[in-house]
């Protein structure tokens, strides 16, 4: 049998290994020529996983300032599962943060499952096998407005931007799947690690939550070109998606669009947490497949070979527009989704958000169609000036002929788990009993 220990060595050896191996031959005399630039060239959330690279021993750490799952890149699986919370009194709610911590622990680290009485249930669903290994694993815990709302003694301690959802113009929102008092991001190379994961989580804490709903999804697995550089996923419309999306290895730049701070305004408990908007977005894939090529690069603002911008055509997806030299939008139409996200000026700086969508692939509709379309899932220091404010300038848009917003929910990111002695939410906690 393996000792969580052994894994965790194995897996900082082997994801050295492929480091230095990405690198190339450059260490001379100590250094290692090159390694910024490949530092950002790789770590990107926008990057589609590597084909070969992922390996079930690869693992991301679970404590630290903020929750893994946010900046780190995107495996090739993911989903997010909502619950109501049935905890009453703080007790009851630090129970809850304290076995999701154990929970969260134990699978992103991995090792051997305990072998009960044949006559008990098992400690596991089976689902891996004897041996939980890590598989880049990330659980990220978030909680939704009426957890707060719902409970006189946590109201005083709500963040000050977490709201319900609303429901914007082109919204069908299905009341099924929308809200909740805690979210799960669960994030993993393999599909089955992300189930098992979830379904460790229910069995663990089925007299502390309700599952409420929950959307899977995927990011497809690329080969990256002949430089090197990784590429952006493509969604079910066939473009690049998070071609423009904010550099997640800059530590100075994730402070200032991610994270939240101390000169915020938030409760004191919230500071290294997160603001996360999910929107499961239906793409209307067949009426797409019959739009014409040119109108569907003009809707987007993008080639959709290449991801380059309209006025960059023989460019790449990390060209920027230049949307000062063309003010009537002759080459990118004014109402292109990427210009209305973001106008590329000065003031647009203070809307960035940082993307980390899935795919997904639900089946087919009473109607005969396709439900296919985008777990669209972003992070943001503040939800007002992130989120809803790009979202409404988005409102009205040629692209909302093949797309319908039909669940979601607005959250806030817990911060980290400092140390072994931590766990998940010790802050809110520690502020609910003060109060």
């Amino acid at each position: 049998m393996l000792d969580p220990k052994d894994l965790q060595r194995s897996s900082y050896h082997l994801n050295r290994r492929r480091l230095l191996a990405g690198l190339g031959a450059t260490a001379v005399g100590g250094s290692l020529t090159g390694a910024a630039s490949a530092e950002t060239m790789h770590h990107s959330v926008a990057d589609a996983p590597v084909a070969n690279a992922a390996s079930q021993l690869d693992s991301v750490p679970h404590l630290g300032l903020h929750q893994a799952g946010v900046v780190n890149g995107r495996p090739a699986n993911g989903m997010v599962a909502s619950f109501d919370v049935l905890a009453s009194n703080a007790d009851e709610l630090e129970a809850l943060f304290r076995t999701l911590t154990e929970r969260i622990a134990f699978l992103t680290v991995g090792g051997s499952v305990p072998m009960l009485d044949p006559k008990l249930p098992p400690a596991d669903s089976g689902l891996l096998g004897p041996i939980v290994r890590p598989d880049n694993l990330t659980i990220t815990v978030s909680l939704g407005a009426s957890l707060f709302d719902d409970r006189p003694w946590l109201a005083p301690l709500k963040p000050r931007h977490l709201q319900r959802m609303m429901r914007f113009p082109n919204d069908a929102l299905d009341a099924d799947i929308c809200h909740g008092d805690l979210s799960l991001q669960i994030c993993a190379n393999t599909q089955d690690t992300t189930i098992h994961a979830l379904r460790d989580i229910i069995k663990a804490s089925s007299r502390q939550m309700i599952l409420k709903w929950k959307q899977e999804g995927n990011v497809p697995v690329i080969t990256p070109g002949p430089d090197g550089r990784a590429e952006s996923a493509r969604n079910f419309l066939g473009f690049r998606d998070g071609s423009a999306n904010p550099d997640s290895s800059d530590v100075a730049e994730m402070d200032r669009v991610v994270w939240v701070g101390a000169d915020e305004g938030e409760p004191a408990w919230a500071v290294g947490g997160s603001y996360q908007a999910v929107r499961i977005i239906r793409n209307f894939v067949e009426r797409w497949d019959r739009t014409p090529f040119g109108e569907q690069e003009r809707i987007m603002g993008r080639t959709k070979m290449t991801g380059a911008p309209l006025d960059r055509r023989q460019g790449s997806e990390f060209d920027v527009p230049d949307y000062a030299g063309d003010p009537e939008g002759k080459a990118t139409p004014m109402d292109a989704h990427i210009r209305l996200a973001n106008e590329r000026d000065e003031a647009s700086k203070a809307h960035i958000i940082l993307r980390r969508p899935f795919n997904y692939s639900n089946g087919v509709t009473q109607s005969g169609q396709l439900d296919q379309g985008l777990l669209f899932i972003c992070y943001q220091a503040n939800l007002e000036r992130g989120f809803i404010t790009v979202q409404q300038k988005l409102n009205g848009e040629p692209l909302e002929e093949y797309i319908k917003p039909v669940g979601g929910g607005f959250f806030y990111t817990l911060p980290g788990i400092r140390d072994a002695s931590d766990y998940l939410g010790s802050s809110l906690i520690a502020a609910a009993r003060g109060a």
